[in-house]
């Protein structure tokens, strides 16, 4: 079956940006001038995605503004003659996906958020697309992930090796051996293990291919670490009754789910952007100078 949607959790309280999540959604903040949720819809359009489901939850209204049309701005653009905005304006309305919308009354877990997608989902292998995770590779993350599945016909999760003092941040695997290159069999899958109790440095990413029948199991999933439903430990269990493996991706993530993350995103982003990266070239070679004269 062909993997066609796509779900976004988007309804977190985004507490590590405060106060500026206080008013407005942490996927709404810009990198440079695009809000960190459209890389997110535009990579899923570009991995052959037709339907996405946005979790929202409370003062997220403006995701579903972005994406909506803006008929005043237009035409204010179209009479200034700013062609050229009228353009990007309009091509976020005209993404190519259709985009629709649930909410998450209470910040109650990953998996709490995803079982919310279930009538969305249907019967059908889905993506799951986490917010915090900017990825740059030739060929789209979720591409890589998609093709896995259309080979395997198994769910598939995204995974890279993170420094091992960091792995308590992650959902974490315990691999079972490389079937092919690149992809691996997995014996668990544990959420935010102690460093010293972690099976490897296998780090769950922000990516996830699954299948619907984790929707019987989070179902009746208790909740985990943190006190809420946990999207791991549901695969964890899944694993038991069918494979899920593990996709090693070698492409560049980006954190911008952190304030240093965020503002290194910024500048990576800054370096390429027409209209920023010469002025931002030049003041990052003078700041360098200044610090070392320090």
């Amino acid at each position: 079956m062909k993997v066609r949607k796509a779900v976004i959790p988007a309804a977190g309280l985004g507490t590590r940006f405060l106060p500026v999540t206080k008013a407005m959604p942490k996927e709404m903040l810009p990198i440079v001038d695009k809000p960190t949720i459209q890389f997110i819809v535009e990579e899923a359009k570009a991995s052959g995605i037709e339907d996405i489901l946005i979790v929202t939850g409370k003062n997220k209204r403006s995701i579903e503004d972005h994406f909506d049309a803006n008929p005043e701005l237009e035409q204010d653009l179209e009479k200034t003659g700013k062609i050229e905005l009228l353009k990007q304006v309009e091509g976020i309305t005209n993404l190519g996906v259709n985009l629709y919308y649930t909410r998450q009354p209470h910040p109650a877990g990953l998996g709490d958020a995803i079982y919310r997608a279930r009538s969305f989902v249907g019967g059908e292998p889905f993506v799951v697309m986490l917010g915090d995770d900017l990825m740059k590779d030739k060929t789209p993350l979720t591409k890589q992930l998609i093709e896995r599945y259309d080979a395997t016909h198994a769910a598939t999760l995204a995974v890279m090796p993170v420094p091992h003092e960091e792995v308590s941040k992650y959902g974490v695997i315990e691999p079972d051996g490389e079937i092919e290159p690149g992809l691996i069999n997995v014996k668990s899958f544990v959420e935010k293990p102690d460093i010293d109790k972690a099976p490897s440095d296998y780090a769950i990413i922000g990516r996830y291919l699954l299948t619907p029948e984790i929707f019987d199991v989070l179902e009746t999933q208790k909740p985990g670490r943190g006190g809420e439903v946990q999207l791991t430990d549901a695969i964890d269990t899944m694993n038991k009754t069918q494979r899920v493996f593990a996709h090693v991706f070698k492409g560049r993530r980006h954190d911008v789910g952190n304030k240093f993350g965020y503002l290194e995103t910024s500048i990576e982003y800054g370096l390429t952007h027409p209209e920023t990266s010469d002025a931002l070239k030049e003041y990052i070679i003078q700041k360098a100078h200044e610090l070392k004269s320090k």
